[in-house]
Order: structure tokens, then C-alpha cells, then sequence
């Protein structure tokens, strides 16, 4: 079984991405990790170079900045990676810059990708996710973040990554336009993997956290909505959160270094639940029967 990594990064140091955890947390799980990085303000090339592994392939990648469409940006260069990936793998595992693995679902997954290898009809595996908020200790606790999502798929090359690179699906055309990556394609079939992504994009210093999001919100939106929706704050207010809970485990071993040396301060009522009725509904239905009504699935599990 031949297994290809790959994930796209720009800017790691200037927004404080953990990419080299991400990367780190790949590579027992890889033959190959095809990392894409795009024209940076920082060095972030020099960054990833430095990574010490023969199993790293680096391109270099322009990114189109005046493409603003539904994060349509960000599905082109995933695709452009997974371009890149070697015609005789089997399985592809892609993890954004700010997700990383835990050690501990290390076999788990290869365990899971050796069971549904055989089977064709499973087309990805699904991953659960911890969606960190405000500081290393708190994880968010409201259905309005994702629960779910596809980051092992067949390497196939009618797969392709949907909208804003949060999923994939399955087109007919091998190189689908633009509308069709947006609004296309058809929901892969997918197995889970019994594993857990740590999503770590919103854990970083107040101030880098507004910037990074003044600079990604431009990924979505025209100059007009920039101008009427953004807000020019210094520092992000981590106190706009529905509810949030303390988080219970350990962290991927990666991460150490990075959850030491955080130098900010956050706290959270974790009894504060700042939920509308129908919010409150669902959380009610999910936790009697563990299904979540209206949930979100860019995916079919079989």
C-alpha cells in the first residue's frame, strides 16, 4: 500500500500557521507529502526546506489574489497539489495547514486505509474533528462548527477538492470549470476512519488573528463587500463564541512546543451558553439520540 500526503501553505510565518506540526504528524503515514507553497511576504519556503524528511516534495505555486469567488482560490491550489501526487498511490491524505494528526491514531488510520483498500465502492475516509478556540485549552461546543469531513481519499483523479478546499467530490470531467468545483460533482462515499483531526486555525495571538482573517475574509469577498463588512480591529475579539468547553486529552506530541510557548491570555466561562432556541433543539436531539439535525454532509457514509 503506497500512501501520498500533501497539503498547501502560504504565509505560515506571518499568520503563525502550525505547518511544520501539520507536516510533522503526516509523515509516519506517508510515502510521499507533496507540500504546495505559494509566492509568500515571509519565508515560509525556507520554513518548509527545513523540515528534515527525504519524503518531502516541495512546488512552488503563484496564487491568482483577484480570484474571489466562494474560496474558489484555495480549491485551485489544492488541486494543484494533488496534481502532483504519484500516479501509484493508493490513498491521498490531505490536512490543512492549521490541522494535525495526534501520534496515537497513527495506526488507527493505517489500519483503517489496509481494511477498505480493496473495497472500490469506499472512495474517502472520514475524519472526527477538535476544533480549538481562543487558547490551547478550549475547544469549540456548538453545532454550528463542522463535526465531520473527508481527508483521505482515493487517488483518483476525477476527485477533486470542493469549494473552498473544506471537502472534495467526484466529477465526471477531469478538470471540472470553475462553477462546477463550487457547485458540483457528486459526494463521495466514504468509510470512517476512527480518527480525530486537532483544527488549530483559531489559536493564534489576538493580533496575528485578525490579521490573518482581514487577509483570508478577501479569499471570499469582493472589494465593495471588504469595505462595508470588514472591520479594521488590531486585535480579534475571541469573546464573539457561542459556547465553548475545556478540552480533555493531550495534544498531538508535535504540538508541545507550540502550546508552551503561548503568550496570550484567554479564559472562558465554559457554563456561558449563548445559544438561540433552535441551537439549543438540536443539542438537546443530539445528545439523546446522536443525531444532529441539519447537519452539513459533503459526504455519503456507507
Amino acid at each position: 500500500m503506497k500512501v501520498s500526503g500533501f497539503t498547501i501553505i502560504r504565509n505560515a510565518v506571518k499568520y503563525d500557521f502550525p505547518v511544520v506540526e501539520s507536516i510533522q504528524s503526516l509523515l509516519p503515514l506517508c510515502d510521499e507529502v507533496i507540500v504546495s507553497v505559494g509566492n509568500s511576504e515571509d519565508n515560509t519556503l525556507e520554513l518548509i526546506k527545513n523540515i528534515q524528511s527525504q519524503k518531502i516534495k516541495i512546488i512552488e505555486s503563484i496564487w491568482a489574489d483577484s480570484l474571489r469567488k466562494g474560496g474558489l482560490l484555495l480549491a485551485k491550489e489544492t488541486n494543484k497539489a494533488m496534481d502532483a501526487i504519484s500516479s501509484d498511490s493508493d490513498w491521498v491524505i490531505y490536512l490543512q495547514a492549521d490541522e494535525v494528526l495526534h501520534e496515537n491514531d497513527t495506526s488507527v488510520i493505517k489500519e483503517a486505509m489496509q481494511k477498505w483498500k480493496g473495497d472500490k465502492k469506499v472512495e474517502g475516509l472520514l475524519f472526527d474533528y477538535k476544533h480549538f478556540y481562543g487558547s490551547y485549552s478550549f475547544i469549540e461546543d456548538s453545532r454550528l462548527w463542522y463535526r465531520r469531513e473527508i481527508r483521505i481519499i482515493r487517488n483518483n483523479k476525477h476527485i477533486h477538492s470542493f469549494r473552498d478546499a473544506q471537502g472534495f467530490r467526484i466529477y465526471d470531467n477531469l478538470t471540472p470549470i470553475d462553477e462546477e468545483l463550487l457547485n458540483g460533482g457528486r459526494k463521495l462515499k466514504v468509510k470512517h476512519s476512527g480518527a480525530t483531526i486537532c483544527h488549530y486555525g483559531w489559536v493564534k495571538h489576538p493580533v496575528v488573528q485578525q490579521n490573518k482573517r482581514s487577509s483570508f475574509y478577501k479569499l471570499w469577498h469582493d472589494e465593495d463587500s471588504i469595505e462595508k463588512n470588514l472591520k479594521q480591529n488590531t486585535e480579534y475579539d475571541y469573546s464573539l463564541v457561542c459556547a465553548l468547553k475545556r478540552m480533555e486529552g493531550t495534544h498531538p506530541a508535535v504540538m508541545a512546543d507550540r502550546v508552551k510557548k503561548q503568550d496570550w491570555k484567554f479564559d472562558f466561562d465554559t457554563n456561558k451558553k449563548n445559544l438561540s432556541i433552535r441551537e439549543n433543539i438540536v443539542r438537546f436531539i443530539e445528545t439523546k439520540t446522536g443525531w444532529r439535525p441539519g447537519e452539513y454532509k459533503n459526504y455519503k457514509l456507507i
